[in-house]
């Protein structure tokens, strides 16, 4: 299998794919094989839509509209929906755009950027004791320490052990309220904007996504983790489900947005692929 060579990027993430786990590929061709054999688990990264997402509490909510359901009078059939919703809920893509002047906006992040070899950096525990807390820079080293450098395109993903409260909008968020009352009250982690820089200056990445409604924790006022990634053009995979499926090294990522033109953000299908462990 030859990559398109609109992608060349995409060549080299799989290259890297293949290195850094130690597949024994020799070639694209081989790299798409191991990929998609039958041992190997896929795993859903993304909630269902329904009007028990969970959105930001400024936010236009999902909402679902029957146009029709039923047997028509010619005998057959048919059901269709109208559906509406914010960029920004449940599983979805923030676009550079988001909070960076001039950066690149959902339709225009190239596709290899949001397919590649995913790393998953584990704070689950210091999470649990402190829910307004910071990835950092230590924890991004003692990745590096365990399983080796980040490697260049890799999509980052950070785990904090949030998807578990999905259910309870107040676990989740850190409050039921709704509207701009209800910002003050967000309580869960993030990304530290030192960390965040740390990445950014020191390694390349595809794109970062987190198990939160945001890559800044709830406390922040200015979004700077925001604007240091989308600063580089690097997107933000917000709201994602199962990261407790996925290992420290050894997986893959597939992250597709609705492709909205112009749009800051979009409903997110992600999922993940780990060779050999279905």
């Amino acid at each position: 299998m030859k990559i398109n060579p609109s992608y060349p990027r995409l060549g080299v993430l799989l290259a890297a794919a293949s290195w850094v786990w130690g597949w024994g590929c020799t070639s694209d061709r081989d790299v798409i094989t191991r990929l998609f054999e039958s041992e190997s688990a896929w795993i859903d990264l993304s909630y269902s839509f329904n009007e028990s997402a969970i959105y930001w509490p400024t936010a236009e909510g999902f909402r679902l509209d029957t146009v029709a359901a039923g047997v028509q009078e010619a005998g057959y059939y048919y059901t269709a929906n109208n559906f509406s919703a914010a960029e920004h809920g449940g599983t979805h893509l923030d676009a550079p755009s988001h909070f960076a002047e001039g950066r690149e906006h959902v339709d225009e992040i190239p596709l290899a950027r949001l397919i590649g070899p995913a790393v998953v950096i584990d704070v689950v525990a210091r999470a649990a004791a402190d829910p307004d807390y910071l990835v950092s820079t230590a924890d991004f080293e003692s990745f590096e320490a365990a399983y080796g450098p980040i490697p260049t395109g890799a999509i980052v993903l950070l785990r904090t052990g949030w998807g578990q409260r999905w259910a309870d909008r107040a676990a989740y968020l850190g409050t039921a309220a709704t509207g701009p009352d209800a910002v003050p009250l967000l309580h869960f982690p993030g990304l530290a904007p030192e960390a965040a820089r740390w990445l950014t200056e020191n390694r390349v990445v595809g794109a970062v996504g987190i198990d939160t409604p945001s890559i800044d924790y709830g406390q922040s006022t200015t979004f700077e983790s925001h604007q240091i990634l989308y600063g580089r053009n690097i997107p933000g995979l917000e709201n994602l489900a199962n990261l407790e499926a996925m290992p420290e090294t050894g997986g893959y990522v597939v992250a597709l947005p609705m492709k909205i033109e112009g749009g800051s953000g979009a409903p997110l299908r992600i999922v993940g692929v780990v060779p050999g462990r279905g």
